[in-house]
């Protein structure tokens, strides 16, 4: 007679623990999976690019004007805006237009700061690049740069539009653009889908002006 609570009388208990630990092993095996009592080490999160840079970046030079402007930079292939402050000449900030315009093509042609370069921004515009006004008989507003547009990377034309119309530096929502050459300026726009797909050809608001 075995009197419970004796080693005897723990047998059939242990070998049904033992039991039931083979049974959900061979389950696990049967769905393709080892246990495992060793912790997995997946290795880092996956990195994101925030493409957000807190601040408004770089201060003007000594002897120039701070203006708040805010340019478009390309970011996770897209454009992102980011705060600036940038210079223009005392005498000229910040009434005239044209001054207005170039310096903030000298902005996107800087090359990102420490901040915006760990965000994950970028520029595709390379300098040197200069704007100056309309000729006399382009349409009142047309500025004049100094390489074609059509010529440009289209995503650096779509930062150059997006961010003068970002500014007012433009008026009727399109930036009339041309370049050293004989053709007529043309109605660059900046809508949504360019901001998304800054690589793609920028839409114009009107059909491309003939050469005078």
């Amino acid at each position: 007679m075995i009197l419970p609570g004796t080693s005897a009388a723990r047998r059939p208990t242990a070998a049904l623990a033992a039991l039931a630990a083979l049974a959900g092993a061979l389950a696990l095996a049967g769905c393709g999976i080892r246990p495992t009592q060793v912790p997995v080490d997946a290795g880092p999160a996956p990195s994101r690019v925030p493409c957000e840079v807190s601040g408004v970046d770089i201060a003007p030079q000594a002897g120039r004007t701070g203006l708040p402007v805010r340019v478009y930079l390309v970011c996770a292939s897209q454009l992102v805006s980011v705060d600036r402050t940038a210079g223009t000449t005392e005498e000229k900030a910040p009434a005239d237009r044209v001054a207005t315009a170039q310096a903030l093509l000298d902005e996107l042609q800087r090359e990102p700061s420490a901040p915006e370069h760990e965000a994950g921004f970028s520029t595709y515009v390379r300098g040197p690049l200069l704007l100056n006004a309309g000729r006399r008989d382009d349409p009142a507003g047309a500025l004049r740069l100094s390489r074609q547009p059509e010529d440009l990377p289209p995503a650096a034309l779509a930062q150059i539009v997006c961010t003068l119309l970002e500014n007012g530096a433009t008026a009727d929502g399109s930036v009339l653009l041309g370049g050293p050459g004989d053709y007529a300026p043309r109605a660059y726009t900046c809508p949504d889908a360019t901001k998304e797909r800054p690589d793609a050809v920028l839409p114009t608001a009107g059909p491309p002006g003939p050469p005078h």
